[in-house]
């Protein structure tokens, strides 16, 4: 009986632990250290502010202005695939991310610019603004992508001056090869190293279902994206708010069609005078 009661004392004691420690564990990564970030899965995470934060950002005429620390954590990806019969049509389905805690972008600035008729331009110039993620539909079919923002030129609508909850930016940004150069396929084909082909009849190697196999391509593409402010802390600088981004998947340098892929989350940011 006193062994019983020892074990259910030392398991009510271990159960007290774990609550109290995860009660206490950080929802941000701000001011930690990289022991207390390491596998807790925040250095994937965007900051955030508070949620009642409704102020605004006025820009002064011929100031410049930057936007820093830029983050954009995805929390939804859906992939366009045909429907099952024609009257379906294609249709984005949800798909789960297959590379755990690597999905988002992080530390990306630009300038911000204020334009004649009151709208915002930012131009992505630095920072970690790509992030390879491989996306697994329900069927179990996989989709490679390279999300990025790189060289991102995004407008708002006119008049507003600055930035406050209802700004929205919208634009283009380009999306570069998934693959390097010195990528192999399963048959050792590549653009700059391996086998020009991987069939056993040399002359069959200029079949027309063999050209786009064998001839492997660095493609790039454009991708766009809209940003919705939707919080903004007029003392810090500081903006939140949500993105919905659309851009191809990979082609695996030019062997078959990308499929558009659609990326929805959540963004942080933080504006600064230059």
């Amino acid at each position: 009986m006193r062994y019983r009661a020892f074990i259910a004392t030392l398991l009510a004691f271990c159960l007290s632990v774990f609550i109290t420690a995860c009660s206490d564990a950080p929802e941000t990564k701000e001011g930690l250290t990289y022991e207390e970030i390491v596998n807790s899965g925040l250095a994937n995470s965007c900051p955030t502010i508070e949620a009642t934060a409704r102020g605004a950002i006025t820009f002064a005429a011929g100031d410049s202005y930057t936007l820093q620390n830029l983050c954009l954590q995805p929390t939804n990806f859906a992939v366009k695939v045909e429907g099952e019969n024609k009257r379906q049509g294609s249709q984005f389905v949800q798909g789960k991310v297959m590379t755990r805690y690597t999905s988002s972008i992080d530390s990306v600035s630009g300038a911000l610019s204020i334009n004649d008729d009151g709208s915002l331009t930012f131009k992505e110039e630095d920072g970690f603004d790509f992030q390879a993620v491989t996306v697994q539909l329900p069927g179990g079919e996989q989709f490679p992508i390279l999300f990025t923002i790189k060289s991102l030129v995004a407008t708002s609508q006119p008049g507003i001056n600055g930035i406050n909850s209802s700004t929205d930016l919208k634009g283009e940004f380009m999306v570069p090869s998934y693959r390097t150069s010195n990528f192999l396929d399963p048959k050792g084909r590549g653009l700059t190293t391996g086998y020009e082909s991987a069939v056993g009849l040399p002359g069959s190697t200029d079949a027309e279902e063999l050209v786009r196999e064998n001839n492997k391509r660095f493609l790039s593409a454009k991708g766009n994206i809209s940003l919705q402010v939707t919080n903004v802390n007029t003392e810090t600088g500081e903006v939140t708010g949500n993105f919905e981004s659309l851009q191809p998947s990979e082609s695996d340098m030019g062997s078959k069609e990308p499929s558009d892929v659609r990326i929805r989350g959540v963004f942080y940011g933080r504006v600064a005078a230059a």
